[in-house]
């Protein structure tokens, strides 16, 4: 299992300058939500900016995580 700085600090490492915060929505772990700031999503559609952070998560999407929740901001700063 991996703990919420982890996950945040994945996210945070492939999308350089992201504000990430992550909460654990049942207390297990791998059920958990994500909101994820960034201006490197300015330009790209909702899909490609969640495609950027599942590629952050890498293998964590297929194990420690189970479900993932997530919001994606593209900011302009």
């Amino acid at each position: 299992m991996l703990s919420l700085a982890e996950v945040e600090k994945l996210i945070e490492e492939g999308i350089p300058g992201a504000t990430v915060v992550v909460n654990d929505m049942t207390g297990t772990g791998d059920h958990l939500e994500a909101r994820v700031m960034s201006k490197l999503f300015v330009g790209k559609s909702l899909i490609q900016q969640h495609q950027m952070v599942y590629k952050a998560l890498g293998d964590a999407m297929a194990g420690p995580i189970h479900a993932l929740k997530l919001t994606t901001i593209a900011t302009e700063d």
